[in-house]
């Protein structure tokens, strides 16, 4: 059963949420800034987003059962492209809004108040955005990191917003109002097609980076008898579980115990070099011909000791 996740960073997630949605509003309300309208669409899309990744965390931290053998964890890439494709709706609605408000400027009041309100809903964000982004890290939890990246986003968001806004103050432009409510959308789309494709990425059982597929390469060489080889390395993750499997190439008179032996010994040091990895080890004959011809890897994979060369 894997580490079951903690709940508490996505709470205090909808709690700031549910805050800044509030404060946020109340700062549109008071200045009729599109560009604050903008700010407070996207703590709905946090809400929205956290809510969702409450539930994906919870049930990603399922045991395994007859169902889903290897486990339930790739719901968070789910919950990721979810969140994902929630911001990308937002900025649309943002960016559309804002050209309307572009091609008709207006002034606007109680710009202090709506400010310092926005303001303090920003560093409410960033608070909790630090807390998520830690966790998530130590974690290894996408839904955790996906949800720190958003809240960080709106807090630049914020700052762009309230800086245009004083900058229309001073200077009477009230047209950069939806000129800042442009750039967050932008910024905005940028954070959501990263996360969709992240999600896309984990659910297409994507490789493991270049760096961890290296560091189970070097574990398994460090470990064959001389005459020994092996082949057709395959490796994924879901959620913060990782899976590597592979064809581990020895005498064909050999006993099974010498080969699970042999096996267990490389089990162990791939585990001890990437903790938490589940590996898979299939034994074959070396001197059998259809043993070096049994996986359409072979003419993709380096040989053991050459540099991973990966496309994304």
């Amino acid at each position: 059963m894997p580490d079951q996740h903690p709940k508490f960073p996505i709470v205090l997630s909808i709690l700031a949420a549910v805050t800044t949605l509030a404060l946020k509003a109340a700062a549109y309300w008071l200045t009729d800034s599109v560009g604050l309208l903008s700010d407070a669409v996207e703590s709905l899309v946090n809400l929205t987003a956290a809510t969702t990744a409450l539930f994906c965390l919870w049930y990603a931290a399922l045991p395994v059962d007859a169902s889903h053998t290897y486990g339930h964890e790739k719901i968070e890439y789910f919950s990721s492209g979810l969140e994902g494709i929630l911001i990308l709706v937002a900025a649309g609605g943002i960016a559309w809004y804002a050209l309307s408000r572009l091609a008709a400027p207006q002034s606007l009041a109680g710009l202090g108040i709506g400010t310092i309100v926005a303001l303090a809903a920003s560093f409410i964000n960033l608070a909790v955005a630090q807390v998520l982004l830690r966790v998530g890290r130590a974690r290894d939890s996408i839904i955790l990191e996906a949800d720190g990246q958003h809240l960080m986003t709106d807090v630049w968001t914020s700052f762009v917003v309230v800086a245009g806004l004083g900058l229309a103050s001073l200077t009477g432009w009230w047209i950069l109002d939806p000129l800042a409510a442009l750039l967050v959308a932008a910024n905005i789309v940028w954070t959501g097609f990263g996360l969709v494709r992240r999600s896309f990425n984990g659910l297409m059982d994507h490789s493991l980076p270049p760096q961890e597929q290296a560091i189970v390469r070097s574990a398994i060489e460090a470990n064959l008898e001389p005459g020994l080889t092996y082949h057709a390395l395959r490796t994924r993750r879901a959620g913060a579980r990782r899976f590597a499997d592979f064809h581990l190439l020895v005498p064909g008179n050999w006993s099974v115990k010498r080969g699970h032996d042999l096996t267990g010994q490389v089990e162990d040091a791939i585990q001890a070099a990437l903790p938490g990895i589940e590996v898979t080890v299939h034994i074959e004959p070396i001197e059998e011909p259809a043993a070096w011809h049994d996986s359409a890897l072979l003419g993709q994979e380096p040989a053991p000791g050459e540099k991973l060369k990966v496309d994304n």
